[in-house]
């Protein structure tokens, strides 16, 4: 089967998802990535979301935190104030999932404004619970589409650190768990080297070269000294990924391309 670069996102999102993790999932591409993970190579997946739910198993992607395809699905739901006390800073999350608009070299995020705070160009969603899980999360993915926009050399606005200044920066600044592990876009795969926490690229996609890759950094992106080759989608995964776009389109009446 053929497939296109943000299929071969998805999958490769999906797959770093370990079966029986408990994840915190935001809206959009994370919440994508994590179901598709739990229809194919994590179906004991546990899938938190902020307004509540928790072993939410939708049938068709949410809209927002506050679908009620998630309370309907989920094993049960708890008040919001839990999810973040008991489950997320009492270190019961094993993956926070999470979408940006822009990321830098250590990983950390800006979801929102793109400019100046006080007069910006783009004014973005906002924070919602991401500074939280970023913060307090064992681990952390990252997914987004990769352009010279979105990974900055600055961040306009830091809205949830990731590995602050590199080196021991999280470390000094007291917050528990690893932290982002890996950055999944539609060219590549980046994962933080050991000693800088600098994102490196570790693995190319089908098909991408290192030039398409640097040419869509806004930093001088290294790579590292074995990079592998992303495995292509298979047909099973492929499958499950466009029958729960096509569901969520009929679902949401949207083209089959917006789902």
């Amino acid at each position: 089967m053929t497939y296109t670069t943000n299929e071969m996102m998805t999958v490769a999102a999906a797959r770093r998802l370990k079966n029986g993790s408990v994840c915190f999932v935001g809206i959009g591409l994370p919440s994508k990535a994590a179901n598709l993970a739990r229809l194919t190579s994590s179906p004991d997946v546990v899938l938190i979301y902020e307004s509540g739910p928790i072993g939410a198993k939708p049938s068709v992607l949410p809209l927002s935190i506050g679908d009620g395809e998630l309370a309907e699905t989920a094993d049960t739901v708890v008040p919001t104030g839990e999810i973040f006390r008991y489950w997320l800073q009492g270190g019961r999350i094993d993956v926070g999932f999470l979408g940006a608009a822009q990321v830098d070299r250590f990983g950390n995020i800006n979801t929102t404004v793109v400019g100046d705070y006080h007069q910006p160009k783009v004014r973005l969603p906002g924070a919602g619970g991401a500074p939280e899980i970023a913060g307090s999360a064992k681990s952390v993915l990252i997914i987004l589409k990769q352009s010279a926009r979105s990974f900055v050399d600055k961040l306009d606005f830091i809205t949830s650190v990731g590995h602050g200044e590199g080196g021991d920066s999280r470390k000094r600044l007291g917050l528990p768990g690893a932290g982002p592990v890996g950055i999944i876009t539609d060219l590549c795969i980046m994962e933080p080297e050991a000693e800088t926490h600098e994102f490196v690229v570790t693995a190319l996609h089908p098909g991408v070269t290192r030039e398409q890759v640097i040419a869509a950094t806004g930093w001088a992106i290294r790579f590292a000294e074995n990079v592998e080759n992303t495995a292509e989608p298979t047909d099973v995964e492929l499958t499950a990924l466009r029958d729960l776009e096509a569901r969520t389109a009929a679902a949401h009446g949207q083209a089959p391309g917006e789902a």
